[in-house]
């Protein structure tokens, strides 16, 4: 078995870099699925290296390393901050640039919080003003992009069901009753007419605060590896995990600032509950292949079931009106 020094040797190497320049290689906390090690060289200069797990997963996850690469390259593309990619490996490791920085947390006032919002607003909505080619994971793991949202978005919302009856994830409510719900909402899929990148992991931890120059500010957009083509409105989700987008007066004013869309009519409100429910959904089935133990388990269920519930009422509530 090849020791992590080896393999980093290996993968500068690859990358056309000089093996002997490795001078600290350290696990990274954080990470969820794949495995991530922060790589230091002799000069001072930063890379994390990401890892594909062999351990069983959901259907989406697959090739995840594909979908992160992708996101790197939209990120550039769109001047934002994130990652660059280095090298990647087929499907098994991603070598990366290192973002400053640290994951967001509550160490900052509340004045520092809203300016950091409105820069984030800013960041996203420069992505979202991107266009792909079509719909869905870029990583082929659910198939090739689809010519239309929602035939990529009802197979991810499929998928992740099918995920669920097949490990017996506990639901609040059972798989086929919430695929019948999200049938409601369909149709209002069919408003989104271009394809744009979606982050859908925006959660705090993902988010990186530089205050290396004094006033913090985001250092970087990191985790991209579940991103997807599709409805800017998505990102929302993980945007205000567990919450309401439009509470977020700060984030708000900085994504229309920069030209984004964020207006919450019925169909825009239905396509929401929809992609609350997807992320839920992805939120208690992936406990059971990851065996987190049943102490955890049961506070994920406790804090994301009546989320999940929640969101399929209003599913109902907006089409039956």
């Amino acid at each position: 078995m090849v020791d992590s020094w080896e393999r980093v040797r290996q993968v500068l190497a690859g990358a056309g870099m000089s093996p002997d320049s490795l001078a600290e290689v350290r696990p990274l906390g954080g990470g969820t699925y794949n495995t991530v090690e922060e790589v230091r060289l002799t000069d001072g200069s930063r890379y994390v290296l990401k890892l594909a797990p062999t351990a069983p997963g959901l259907r989406y996850e697959s090739r995840l390393l594909v979908a992160e690469a992708e996101f790197c390259r939209v990120a550039a593309e769109a001047d934002v901050p994130a990652p660059r990619v280095v090298v990647v490996d087929g499907v098994r490791q991603l070598l990366m640039t290192a973002c400053p920085g640290e994951p967001w947390d509550g160490s900052l006032t509340e004045t520092e919080q809203t300016l950091l919002r409105v820069e984030l607003g800013r960041q996203v909505a420069r992505l979202h003003r991107l266009g792909g080619a079509g719909y869905g994971y870029p990583s082929g793991a659910l198939g090739p992009l689809a010519p239309d949202w929602r035939t990529a978005f009802t197979a991810m919302f499929d998928a992740v069901l099918a995920d669920a009856r097949h490990y017996g994830a506990r639901l609040p409510r059972s798989a086929d009753e919430v695929a019948r719900t999200a049938r409601a909402a369909h149709a209002a899929l069919d408003e989104v007419t271009v394809p744009r990148p979606v982050h859908f992991d925006l959660w705090p931890g993902n988010i990186l605060v530089d205050r290396s120059a004094g006033e913090p500010r985001i250092g970087g957009l990191i985790d991209g590896e579940r991103m997807f083509w599709g409805d800017p409105l998505a990102d929302f989700v993980s945007l205000a995990l567990l919450g309401d987008i439009r509470k977020d007066e700060a984030f708000l004013a900085g994504y229309r600032e920069a030209g984004g869309r964020a207006e919450f009519d019925v169909p825009a409100r239905l396509r929401l509950a929809l992609y609350r429910s997807y992320l839920y959904l992805i939120m208690l089935t992936e406990t059971v292949p990851r065996a987190v133990g049943e102490e955890r388990a049961c506070r994920v269920r406790d804090s994301v079931a009546p989320e999940l519930v929640f969101a399929l009422d209003e599913i109902e509530e907006l089409a039956a009106a």
